[in-house]
């Protein structure tokens, strides 16, 4: 039989996937430890031989080898531009919907200090954005001068205006920049046009931070390494939730993705108000958006999520047990040892409130809010983000809901509270769980046969 081999190198585990794309079937599942520190195909080569256990029997041909990695803290940028709230969130947002993780971002002209910052900073691509098309121009034309004057010679990607990228152009040209130029992300005033950047970055990421990763030894045995895990997820969110030319999609959904050493949330929606009379205020969202809380993780950022939670937040999603836990101490293991798996009753239950708390902290923050401003006419209500209250579906991945015997409650921290009602949340989704991870893989898939890819995912994940 013809099948599929999909590949996610993450930063944990290097996760394998084998699919009957005839009869839209997964074969196979399994998944070892990635080894990046060493050599990258040996945490494959383990998995890959549990997989083929699993195939014995079965003549199966691998027609195409497809992968996407989060290996070696996965894509790393900064984002650059002109005005904090415009501009440079806008940038911002495009690299987070191609799959990165932004380390910081600048804004208005970069000073001699800031390119200090910059050069000490681990990093992969710089994405320089600033002004509307047609309006200022000086201020990328500086930052992109700066860039070459401390010799901060990453991959850029220039997305700009547009006015300025001839001189922009000649600038890292003259300097041997390896740079590209693609379309503004904010042509205009509040408008948002990220799609054009996210696929320049997963292009930069193809060309030329896989050999960086130390992922070229996996490049003879596959076919590619096509983009970044995250925005593998958010591709098979989106041929989710809106469907392909022959396959209905589910509608809005959420995705809520619990790692070791963040939390993502996908959106895919419009995200406008639901109730009426509500003015919709702030930078356009994206219909497909995804965020990244570094300081929200189970392992990595153990302590960070203490942190950002408190120790009354925690002690909430504890509940009554038989004795007192310390918190910072159970925090301080974790972080410690990143690859603990929890056995005894009272670290599950511990590993379940985090998970909680990383799930309701995180959808927090990417859900938008309603604020009432009075005045002499009367109460004014506006929105700041999406509205996301009607969403259909809440998708859980990660290991704390995978192998939760309640992932249910794990993701109900993350809906509407009365009692904190101007977050816009969602009421009443229904809960489904991506048992085999299969997100990712599905998301490869999609860049050939969204079609199977929509059908495959509306069979497999698992409704709470």
């Amino acid at each position: 039989m013809n099948a599929y081999l999909l590949l996610d190198f993450g930063s944990t585990y290097t996760k394998l996937t084998a699919v009957d794309v005839d009869n839209e079937e997964i074969l196979a599942t399994a998944k070892d430890i990635t080894t990046i520190d060493s050599d990258i195909m040996i945490g494959f080569n383990k998995a890959y031989e549990e997989l083929m256990r699993q195939l014995e029997g079965k003549e199966v041909n691998f027609v195409k080898k497809l992968a996407c990695s989060s290996a070696a803290g996965g894509l790393k940028m900064v984002a650059v531009g002109l005005v904090p709230d415009l501009t440079a969130e806008a940038a911002k947002r495009a690299a987070l919907g191609a799959g990165a993780r932004v380390i910081k971002v600048y804004s208005y002209e970069l000073t001699k200090d800031e390119i200090e910052e910059i050069r000490g900073l681990d990093l992969d691509i710089i994405l320089l954005a600033g002004g509307t098309n047609g309006g200022n121009k000086q201020c990328i034309i500086h930052n992109a001068k700066m860039l070459v004057e401390g010799n901060i010679n990453l991959p850029i990607v220039v997305a700009g205006n547009k006015i300025a990228n001839d001189e922009i152009r000649e600038i890292f040209k003259e300097a041997g920049f390896y740079f590209s130029i693609t379309e503004n992300v904010m042509p205009q005033l509040n408008s948002l046009n990220v799609e054009p950047a996210r696929e320049e970055i997963r292009k930069v990421f193809m060309d030329r931070i896989t050999d960086a990763k130390g992922l070229s030894n996996a490049e003879n045995f596959i076919n590619g390494i096509l983009m970044p895990t995250p925005a593998a997820v958010l591709k098979a969110a989106q041929v989710l939730g809106q469907g392909s030319d022959e396959e209905d999609g589910i509608g809005d959904l959420i995705i809520v993705d619990i790692g070791g050493a963040t939390t993502d949330i996908h959106s895919i929606g419009y995200g406008e108000p639901t109730k009426g009379g509500v003015n919709m205020k702030g930078l356009e969202e994206p219909y497909a958006k995804r965020t990244v809380e570094g300081d929200l993780g189970m392992r990595y950022s153990a302590m960070s999520l203490w942190e950002a939670a408190g120790s009354r937040k925690m002690r909430k999603y504890l509940g009554d047990t038989e004795r007192k836990i310390d918190i910072e101490s159970s925090c301080k293991y974790r972080n410690q040892n990143i690859r603990m798996v929890p056995e005894t009753e009272e670290d599950i239950l511990f590993d379940e409130a985090m998970g909680k708390v990383a799930t309701e902290l995180s959808m927090e923050r990417h859900c938008g809010t309603v604020e009432c401003i009075y005045t002499p006419m009367g109460a004014v209500y506006n929105q700041l983000g999406k509205d996301l209250m009607e969403v259909k579906y809440m998708i859980g991945t990660g290991g704390v809901l995978v192998h939760s015997s309640n992932p249910g409650a794990i993701m109900e921290a993350g809906t509407f509270d009365k009692e904190n009602a101007v977050s816009l949340r969602p009421k009443n989704p229904k809960m489904l769980i991506d048992k085999t991870y299969i997100l990712s893989s599905m998301g490869l898939l999609a860049q050939d046969y969204p079609d199977k890819a929509v059908r495959i995912l509306k069979k497999y994940l698992v409704e709470v």
